[in-house]
Parts: C-alpha cells; sequence; structure tokens
C-alpha cells in the first residue's frame, strides 16, 4: 500500500488499533486495512514483588498506554504528516487470569493479583474436586475462592472483578464485557453455549453459599463475547485515558478484549481444530486447538478457548525467558569491562550460536530458571538455580545450551502429557516469541525438546498487538460473517512467509537424556525454594 494510500486511511479513521499489556512492555500496533504494520510505540514496565504478591500498579496501565500510543502518534505525524483523530476500532489484550477486583464505586479493593503468583493452592485443588475440571492456580475462579477462604474483609465488597484487558477496556468504553479467550482463564466456558458453564456456577454458588457468601457470578463477572462481536464505542473520558493532547476523537468500535493466548493463536493463524502454537516470553505458554475431549483431568493442562470459542489444551509455565535474560546481562557487564560493547542482538545471537557447539545432553550441567514459582515442577517460590557435578563438562557451550534448555523444560513436561499420555497431535505448531529472534538456535531446540516441527511466521513480527489489531479489523469489517479461521486463512495469511524445523534425532534424545536429569533433580530445585531465605533490601523488591 502506498504512503498516500496510507496517509488516506489514517485521516478517514479506517485504521485499527491494537494494544496488548504484556508482562514486561506495554505495546501499541496500528494497522491498516491489509493488516500491514503503520507505526508501533512501547513501554517498559516490570511487575513488582510487594507484600509477598507479585503485583503492577493500575497508575502504571494508563503511564505506559499514554506512552505507547503516543510514541505511535509520534512516528505517524513524523512519517505521514498527519494527526490521528480518528480510528475504525480499538482492541485490548494483556496478561490473562489473575484477580481484579472492584466495590460498586469502581474503586480497586487490593492490589492486581497477576497469573505469576502461586498463592491459591488451596482453592485450586478444592475447585477442581468439586467441577471435575483443572482450576489452575493463577485463574481469577481461584483467586476469588481463595480470598473467601482467607476470610479477606473485602470479599463482602466486591461488585465486579474482571481481567486486565477486561478493565482497560471498561475504562475506555464503560461497558463490562470480556472476550471468551479470555473469559476462560476466569471461568470455565461451556462450549455449547459460549458462556461460563451454568452447572460450574451453581455448585460453585452453592458451596460458597455455605459459607455466608451470596456471590452470583453472571453479575460479578463481565459479559462474554465472541470474536466478531461488537463490545461497544470508546468514549469521551476512554479516548482521553488513552491520548493525553485529547486530539483522539470518541467513537471507535471496541471489540472484545482478549487475553495474550488468543492474540498469540490469531498472530500465528493457529485458531482452527488440531493447529497449535507456542508463545515463549517471560512466561511460555502451548495452546493446542483440541478436535476432542481429553480422556481426564490433568492438572497441567487448562482447558481454555480460541477467540472464537473453540476448546483448547493449553500448557503454561511460569518460567522460561526470565533467567536467560539475568544471565546475558551479566556477559553484558562482563563485555563491557572489558571495552566491548556490543547491542543486544549482538550478544544474544554471539552466545545462542556458541551453544550448537555443546553437547546434546548439555555435559552434565543444570538449571532450573525458576525467577518465580512453577506450578508444573510444584515449585512453591522463585529459586533460580544452576547446577553441575565436579564431572560435568563444564563449558561455555553447554552453559548457554542449558539455558535454552531449561526455558523449555517445563513445557516439555506438560506437552509430553498431551501427546504421550493424550494421543493429541497438531496439523502445524507455530511459535513467536522474542526468544526466535537469533535464527534458528531456540526453534531448533523447541523442535527438539518437543520432537515435532516447529513453524515461525513472518507475518507474526509484532506478535500479540498484531493480533490483537487483526481481531479489531475482524470485528470492524466481517459483514459475511466468515468464520475467525476462515478470514485468517483466506485474508490475512493468503501467502504467508514461513520457515520450518524439523526436530533432529540426535538432538531429541540429547534433550530427553537432560530431562531425565532435570527431574532427577528437581528435589533439589524444590528444596532451594523452601529453604533459601529472600534477600530483601527494602519492602519492596522490582523483578
Amino acid at each position: 500500500m502506498s504512503s498516500e494510500t496510507i496517509k488516506q486511511e489514517i485521516q478517514a479513521g479506517q485504521t485499527v488499533l491494537g494494544i496488548e499489556l504484556g508482562s514486561t512492555r506495554i505495546k501499541a500496533v496500528l494497522i491498516d486495512s491489509h493488516f500491514e504494520t503503520i507505526a508501533a510505540g512501547s513501554f517498559t514496565w516490570e511487575n513488582k514483588f510487594v507484600d509477598g504478591i507479585w503485583t503492577y500498579p493500575l497508575k502504571e496501565v494508563w503511564q505506559g498506554l499514554q506512552s505507547a500510543y503516543t510514541e505511535l502518534t509520534n512516528k505517524i505525524r513524523a512519517e505521514y504528516g498527519v494527526s490521528v483523530t480518528q480510528i475504525g476500532a480499538i482492541g485490548v489484550s494483556a496478561m490473562m487470569h489473575g484477580y481484579l477486583a472492584f466495590d460498586k464505586n469502581g474503586q480497586q479493593l487490593v492490589p492486581f493479583r497477576t497469573w505469576r503468583n502461586n498463592i491459591t493452592g488451596e482453592a485450586a485443588d478444592q475447585l477442581t474436586k468439586l467441577f471435575n475440571f483443572n482450576i489452575p492456580e493463577r485463574w481469577s475462579i481461584a483467586h476469588l475462592y481463595q480470598a473467601i477462604l482467607n476470610q479477606e474483609k473485602h470479599v463482602d465488597q466486591l461488585d465486579f472483578m474482571t481481567t486486565l484487558a477486561g478493565y482497560v477496556t471498561w475504562q475506555l468504553s464503560g461497558e463490562k464485557v470480556i472476550g471468551i479467550g479470555d473469559a476462560s482463564g476466569m471461568f470455565p466456558i461451556d462450549e455449547q453455549t459460549h458462556d461460563y458453564n451454568a452447572k460450574m456456577i451453581t455448585q460453585f454458588e452453592s458451596y460458597t453459599g455455605v459459607l455466608g457468601h451470596n456471590i452470583k457470578i453472571r453479575h460479578l463477572f463481565p459479559k462474554v463475547l465472541l470474536a466478531g462481536d461488537r463490545a461497544g464505542m470508546l468514549t469521551a473520558a476512554g479516548a482521553k485515558l488513552l491520548d493525553a493532547t485529547g486530539t483522539l476523537q470518541e467513537g471507535a468500535l471496541m471489540v472484545p478484549p482478549e487475553g495474550d493466548a488468543g492474540t498469540g493463536m490469531t498472530a500465528t493463524n493457529a485458531v482452527r481444530k488440531r493447529t497449535g502454537n507456542i508463545s515463549a516470553g517471560t512466561s511460555a505458554f502451548a495452546m493446542v486447538v483440541l478436535d476432542k475431549p481429553l480422556s481426564q483431568v490433568h492438572r497441567d493442562i487448562d482447558i481454555v478457548t480460541t477467540p472464537d470459542g473453540a476448546p483448547v489444551a493449553m500448557v503454561h509455565t511460569n518460567n522460561c525467558t526470565s533467567d536467560i535474560n539475568a544471565w546475558m546481562g551479566l556477559f553484558a557487564e562482563f563485555a563491557k569491562a572489558t571495552g566491548q560493547h556490543l547491542s543486544a542482538d549482538e550478544l544474544y545471537k554471539t552466545l545462542f550460536n556458541e551453544s550448537t557447539k555443546g553437547d546434546p545432553d548439555c555435559g552434565g550441567v543444570l538449571n532450573f530458571s525458576n525467577v518465580s514459582g512453577e506450578n508444573i515442577t510444584n515449585i512453591q517460590e522463585g529459586r533460580p538455580l544452576f547446577v553441575r557435578t565436579p564431572n560435568s563438562n563444564f563449558t561455555l557451550a553447554n552453559f548457554i545450551k542449558a539455558q535454552l534448555y531449561s526455558a523449555f523444560a517445563p513445557l516439555k513436561i506438560g506437552m509430553d502429557i498431551l501427546t504421550k499420555k493424550e494421543h493429541i497431535h497438531t496439523d502445524a505448531m507455530i511459535a513467536q516469541g522474542g526468544i526466535f529472534r537469533t535464527p534458528k538456535i531456540a526453534q531448533q531446540v523447541l523442535a527438539d525438546a518437543l520432537d515435532i516441527p516447529i513453524t515461525l511466521m513472518a507475518n507474526a513480527g509484532e506478535g500479540g498487538p498484531w493480533g490483537m489489531a487483526v481481531l479489531a479489523l475482524y470485528g470492524l469489517n466481517n459483514a459475511d460473517h466468515e468464520s475467525l479461521a476462515d478470514y485468517l486463512d483466506h485474508q490475512v495469511f493468503a501467502q504467508p512467509e514461513s520457515t520450518t524445523l524439523d526436530p533432529v534425532a540426535a538432538n531429541v534424545q540429547g534433550f530427553d537424556d537432560y530431562i531425565a536429569v532435570y527431574q532427577k533433580a528437581l528435589p533439589v530445585a524444590v528444596a532451594a525454594g523452601e529453604d533459601i531465605q529472600d534477600y530483601q533490601p527494602s519492602k519492596q523488591v522490582t523483578e
């Protein structure tokens, strides 16, 4: 599309905006009618560990959104010479799960409890037994029930609870709604009704009624919507929240807010049954769209949905790249001390490429990348741990390879349940995330870890926020009511650019050998989490 045509679309309000509040960055992407990115902006933020809770202050949500949006509009003004006064549609995505609780006046009752907290084990276990359906500790309903079990005073004032994406959409539009994929991380979804499971609602309300609480889920939770549904309009007050300059006008279509899992599926064209995707960042998750139900309940497999309501088996790990990033920071300090000033891309490329010289099983070198607790491996608190034996082959190549292996180790443990116990197979598995920026290295490690081909798509360069923008364009222009899977196939990914790497037999065996030792050594990592006291330089620690 020519520069002049893009300029005309901007002026006519025919562009769409995708927003994603990720764990380390708030990102905004504006795309044109051909799904191409016009401009992007971002804001870096970090969760904080306050009074035993991983949280983000909501004031930073708006600081970050305004900063990202301002960067985006400044780029447009510089390149096209116009201001953004109108937007056709806006979609908001964010980290799934967690606990955002408000009273009847819309006041936040307790700090945001994010997906990263492992503090609802008792509630999650009880609800899993009650529903005969896996309820992870991250899910909103587990946080709510744990607050009840803890006899927290705020529960009696609770009038509304939602996700981070639902909260932002509520503030921008005034509507208490949520996309079905994000909703499936709050409460189990009925595939037939595309709504919260009515039987389980009755079970939960009866269960909590015994404890003296009159909780009505349908009042308390946001309304569930499907991709393509209308979720309201940007209000004048919402426009000012997004654009502090007052240039942006009200009236943009708001589409159902989604979780980062749903936008990841959209950005990788993995919403059709028997497809799957893997997103690797601070956390990691693998999503497999099911063509048949699982044979039994697995505590390490979540059942969520695509943005249009198809059931998905989700393997979620709390840890992926954070420990790698910490070690890379250390190597960057060393390089600087020697007078070398490497960019982040140069540093990662150099060390990732070095890993290819390592032993297939890392030579007896082990790493546990648990910056936070990890449910799949039963580690309750964050304790990154590097371990080696006196006779291990301790080389730089094995050290870096162990970092890559450990980033994907919990994901492999969870995926083995699907592939080896449930015999679930996919026609395609597509990956995305910053760890794949260095060509082929992490992609090959992941293919070897899971023993399946892994595809990377060039279209998903902006990841989640671009996927959310695609969902916004789907809601704005899909007058023919084409299914989301067909829309992605026919219009968005008609001629995809992609690369696929197959697993290498020797490396698959090497990763299996590594995992065998990793799992044997897990008690050491668990003990570290239980026995080592946190270093607390102050009451508030920023990760």
